[in-house]
C-alpha cells in the first residue's frame, strides 16, 4: 500500500500515541469516494418487525444485547434501556448520569456497560445499580460475562477481568504497544473458558479465562514499511471463534486463522480490514478496507466471491444469518447478501444515520442499532 493512500486513510483516525476510529475527535471524508446504489432485484425481504428509540451515539459504536424476552440498549448520553423482545417496547430507561461508550452486556441477571471515564457499569434486570468498578481507561466495546467473570477491554489495550457479583478485580493482562496504532472499538472474544484479544503490532492471545494466564500468542500480521504510518498493522476488530478455529484480521495486514487449542497457523490472506469478520459452518465473511465484503472458504480462506458495489461506504463487519450476510453501512442501509455468492438478496433503510456496529444476530432476525438512535428488529420474509 502506498503512503499517500494510508496518509488518506488514516488522517482522521489517528492521534500521536493513540488514534480513533469513528472516535470522539470526528472523522473525515473517506479516501474512496462512496459507490452509489443502484437498484437491485430482491429475492427476499426485510421485514421492520418494530422501532424503538435508545438514544443517539454519534460517532460511537453502541452496539445492543439480548437477554431472554428483553432487549438491551445504551446511548451516549447515559440512557440505559430496557426493551421487550418481541414487540419493541420499552420497559425501563435509566439515566445512568455517565458517558457511555462501550455498548452493552447483558445476561445472568446483570446488564453491563462501560463509560468514557472508565468505569464499568452492573445493573440488574430491573434496572437499579449493582457495583461500579474502575479501570483507569476508556472502555470502547462492550463487556463480556462469562462464568461469574465479566471481562472488558480498555481503550490502552489492557484487559481485565471482574467478579460477576461484585466487580472486584481478579486479573489484567498488559502488554507494550506500538508508539503509533489506530484506536478501534474492538473487544474480546470469550470461549471455552478462553479469552481471545487482538492487539497493535498484529498480534492474537488467547488468555485463560479464570486467571488471564497465557495460553499462546500468534501473529495475524508484521507490521511494514519505512514510515510509522506504513508499519500499522493492528488488529482493530473483535476475533472470531469457529469450531475449531479463531479468525482475525488486520488492518493493512492480514486474514488469518488458528487453532483455537495451540494458536498454529492455519492459512492468512493479504486481506486488510478494520471492520472485521465473521465465521459459520459455511465460511468466513470479511469487510476489507476498501468496504468490499468477501466470502472466504473456512477451512483453507480460498476466495469464493468478492462483493464490489458497495465500496467506499463504511461497511460493518458482516453479521452470517443462514443462507446469509449482512453488513451496515454510513447512510443506514442494511444490505443482505447470499452466502453463497455474495449477489444482492434484499436492502433496507433504517433512519439515515451511520450504523456503526454490525448487525446482530438474534432468534427469528437481526437487530440494528443506528448512531441516530434507533433500534430495529429485521426479519427476513
Amino acid at each position: 500500500m502506498k503512503l499517500s493512500r494510508v496518509a488518506g486513510f488514516l488522517v482522521a483516525f489517528l492521534l500521536t500515541g493513540c488514534a480513533t476510529g469513528w472516535g470522539w475527535f470526528g472523522r473525515s471524508e473517506p479516501a474512496l469516494k462512496p459507490s452509489p446504489l443502484t437498484p437491485i432485484q430482491e429475492s427476499v425481504r426485510l421485514e421492520v418487525v418494530w422501532r424503538a428509540p435508545v438514544g443517539r451515539s454519534p460517532q460511537l459504536a453502541l452496539a445492543p444485547s439480548v437477554a431472554g424476552s428483553a432487549v438491551y440498549a445504551a446511548s451516549a448520553d447515559g440512557t440505559l434501556t430496557r426493551i421487550s423482545a418481541d414487540r419493541g417496547q420499552t420497559v425501563w430507561r435509566v439515566d445512568t448520569g455517565k458517558k457511555l461508550t462501550g455498548g452493552v452486556e447483558a445476561g445472568a441477571n446483570l446488564v453491563l456497560a462501560g463509560t468514557l471515564d472508565g468505569e464499568v457499569l452492573a445493573y440488574g434486570e430491573d434496572g437499579k445499580l449493582r457495583w461500579t468498578a474502575p479501570i483507569g481507561t476508556a472502555i470502547l466495546s462492550p463487556p463480556r460475562l462469562s462464568e461469574g467473570i465479566v471481562v472488558v477491554r480498555g481503550a490502552d489495550g489492557r484487559v481485565f477481568a471482574l467478579e460477576a457479583d461484585s466487580g472486584k478485580r481478579r486479573w489484567v493482562y498488559q502488554r507494550t504497544l506500538p508508539a503509533l496504532s489506530v484506536r478501534s472499538f474492538a473487544g474480546v472474544a470469550v470461549e471455552r473458558g478462553a479469552v481471545f484479544a487482538g492487539f497493535p503490532g498484529g498480534k492474537l492471545v488467547a488468555l485463560r479465562l479464570t486467571d488471564g494466564v497465557v495460553g499462546w500468542e500468534a501473529t495475524v500480521a508484521q507490521p511494514r514499511g519505512a514510515t510509522e504510518l506504513e508499519r500499522i498493522a493492528d488488529v482493530a476488530s473483535t476475533p472470531e471463534v469457529a469450531a475449531a478455529e479463531v479468525c482475525a484480521a488486520a488492518f493493512q495486514g492480514r486474514t488469518a486463522c488458528f487453532d483455537v487449542r495451540n494458536g498454529n497457523l492455519l492459512w492468512a490472506r493479504d486481506i486488510s480490514s478494520y471492520a472485521g469478520l465473521d465465521v459459520d459452518g459455511r465460511g468466513l465473511y470479511v469487510t476489507t478496507e476498501r468496504s468490499e465484503v468477501m466470502g472466504l472458504e473456512l477451512g483453507r480462506g480460498a476466495t469464493l466471491w468478492r462483493q464490489e458495489k458497495l465500496t467506499g461506504r463504511r461497511l460493518t463487519r458482516p453479521t452470517s444469518l443462514g443462507s446469509y450476510v449482512a453488513v451496515g453501512d454510513f447512510e443506514g442501509y442494511v444490505h443482505l447478501l447470499n452466502a453463497d455468492d455474495g449477489g444482492f438478496a434484499a436492502r433496507v433503510a433504517t433512519d439515515g444515520s451511520p450504523i456503526a456496529t454490525p448487525p446482530l444476530r438474534v432468534e427469528g432476525g437481526l437487530l440494528v442499532q443506528t448512531t441516530g438512535g434507533t433500534l430495529m428488529l429485521l426479519r427476513i420474509q
